[in-house]
């Protein structure tokens, strides 16, 4: 059974998905799931396309979910850079969504741009409000508390902290869990997850959670 989730941030349906790629079918039990659980009157899904800079790719999934549900809107939140975390048109999209999914790309450019910004804020209480928040490869282990930073070996970000004292490793292979171990290494640790392609996990109200997908999902905890 999976374990408790501590939350840092109160969510009503937090997904978290170790990856694959959604134009191929590869995490469609997962996507069919996200929009049944969006709240009914609010069909609206704001992508951030912080961590992988592509306006293209809101068009891309916009496409994609419209095959599950064509009553869905997908639109583009341009949060490139700092100054557009603290823009008031950009916080207003995110707060009136039904879904907020951060699609996937680099670690440090979502966590540089997001930590401890308007946006970040607007985030979390979107998730307090109902909005299902829907989190892919490098932005879902940026919800941890640190992630691995891209730009060299051994280097770690603080990461948004959604999770109290965890850590988030995607695209988890289960014979080659070092990066994981290494997350789980420093010293504020107390947990890690890690999310193989295909599958995610579910953090509901209050930290209970399921396994969505194909795959296994690792838990590891410090004794």
């Amino acid at each position: 059974m999976p374990p408790l989730i501590d939350l840092a941030t109160p969510v009503t349906l937090l997904v978290l998905i170790g990856g694959g790629e959604f134009s191929f079918g590869e995490t469609r039990e997962i996507d069919e799931r996200l929009v049944r659980a969006m709240p009914a009157g609010r069909r609206t899904v704001a992508f951030l396309p912080t961590a992988s800079g592509s306006p293209e790719y809101a068009v891309h999934l916009g496409k994609y979910l419209r095959s599950i549900d064509p009553s869905l809107e997908t639109i583009n939140i341009p949060i490139y850079r700092g100054r557009d975390a603290r823009r008031g048109t950009n916080l207003d999209a995110l707060l009136s969504a039904g879904m907020i999914y951060l699609g996937g790309g680099v670690a440090h450019q979502l966590v540089d741009t997001l930590r401890e910004s308007p946006a970040d804020l607007a985030l979390r209480e979107a998730a307090a409000n109902g909005a299902v928040i829907a989190a892919t490869g490098a932005s879902a282990a940026s919800l941890g508390l640190h992630v691995r930073d891209p730009r060299g070996a051994g280097r770690f970000l603080p990461g948004l902290g959604w999770l109290r004292n965890t850590v988030v490793e995607t695209g988890l292979d289960p014979t080659h869990d070092v990066p994981l171990r290494r997350l789980m290494s420093l010293p504020d640790v107390r947990a890690g997850i890690g999310i193989p392609p295909r599958a995610a996990l579910a953090v509901h109200a209050g930290g209970t959670t399921e396994v969505l997908g194909d795959g296994q999902v690792a838990f590891f905890r410090k004794e």
